[in-house]
């Protein structure tokens, strides 16, 4: 981290399909070893598959599947007098966008279904209907979040 200056936001390029720069976002999380093209065809593959399977346009599903998994509160250790505590915190805009991304690839990962395609498919369907395991890491770190609210004085 540089001690001169804050390091100046990069800005995504849309992406190609839909123009939509949280599209880009999410398909650079899912790609692996700069495999874009790989990334850019499992995700494809799974907007189309959940357009055949829901009848919903499936861009308005991915956003609704996104908002539902984004995070209000998170909790970040703090260190006072020896003793580390779980202090609750508001999650920036930008840094809920990160995380529910990242907490919908890793669900997806985690599923049992033989291709990439299906799990992300099934994983979005299910964010967007408010179950799954990436809507369960979001209530998680609420609950954490509640719990420690004792400890919000130590915000800083």
């Amino acid at each position: 981290m540089s001690r001169r200056r804050r390091a100046e936001k990069r800005a995504v390029l849309p992406d190609p399909k839909y123009l939509d720069t949280v599209v880009a976002k999410f398909i650079n999380g899912l790609m692996k070893d700069g495999r874009r093209s790989k990334a850019e065809r499992i995700f494809y593959g799974a907007m189309e598959q959940l357009q055949s399977r829901v009848k919903v346009e499936p861009l308005e599903l991915f956003h609704d599947a996104l908002n539902n998994v984004k995070p209000s509160l998170q909790v970040r250790s703090r260190r006072v007098g020896g003793a580390t505590y779980q202090v609750p915190t508001e999650v920036r805009p930008e840094k809920q966008q990160a995380m529910a991304i990242r907490w919908i690839i890793d669900a997806a990962r985690g599923r049992s279904e033989t291709t990439m395609i299906d799990r992300l498919a099934r994983e979005l369907e299910d964010a967007s209907n408010d179950r799954g395991t990436a809507v369960k890491k979001r209530e998680d770190t609420h609950k954490m979040a509640e719990a420690n609210k004792a400890f919000a004085h130590y915000r800083w």
